[in-house]
């Protein structure tokens, strides 16, 4: 009999039981139609790349199904009829991968990631720069600082004689 992969997606609002109940049924169907599931994971609540009947988020569910066409197209026009799936893709494959699916194996504990190395970033002072990998080049030549600009150092007296202008300075 031919071999099948196939991934649904159902719906962000229904529970983990729903869904333990939803593959169980295309489980059963697979069954009356004269094949057989050899492995089922249950991926768990998942991010979606972009929205999908007003939904973010979805349960996945892989099959490794065994199982003869006929079957394979009922299954997916029962998952089209259900509105609890909100997608679905069935691949037909040389062999079924006994082995855990990788989403699965990216899914260990804590102590199987590697630590980001903390203790060199405690030694250095808050505010102080870090150091780049390439070294920034010294400038050849240093420029003076620039003057202010050459002018009157006083404002020039207003005319018409009167009272002095508010920014002009009086001396007594």
């Amino acid at each position: 009999m031919p071999l099948y992969e196939n991934v649904f997606i159902a719906r962000q609002d229904i529970s983990g039981a729903q869904v333990d109940a939803l593959a169980d049924g295309f489980t059963q169907l697979i069954g009356e139609q004269g094949g057989e599931i050899k492995k089922r994971e249950y991926w768990g609540l998942r991010n979606l790349a972009y929205r999908m009947k007003k939904n973010r988020k979805g349960h996945y569910v892989l099959f490794n199904i065994e199982a003869p066409p006929a079957a394979i197209f009922e299954l997916e026009r029962t998952m089209r009829i259900n509105e609890d799936v909100l997608r679905y893709l069935t691949l037909r494959v040389e062999q079924l991968d006994e082995a855990p699916s990788p989403v699965m194996q990216s899914r260990g504990s804590r102590e199987d990631r590697p630590r980001r190395d903390r203790d060199r970033y405690e030694s250095r002072d808050r505010y102080e720069p870090r150091e780049s990998s390439e070294a920034i080049p010294e400038r050849a030549v240093e420029r003076p600082p620039a003057e202010p600009p050459a002018g009157p150092a006083e404002p020039p007296a207003a005319e018409g004689g009167g009272e002095p202008a508010p920014s002009e300075k009086v001396e007594a």
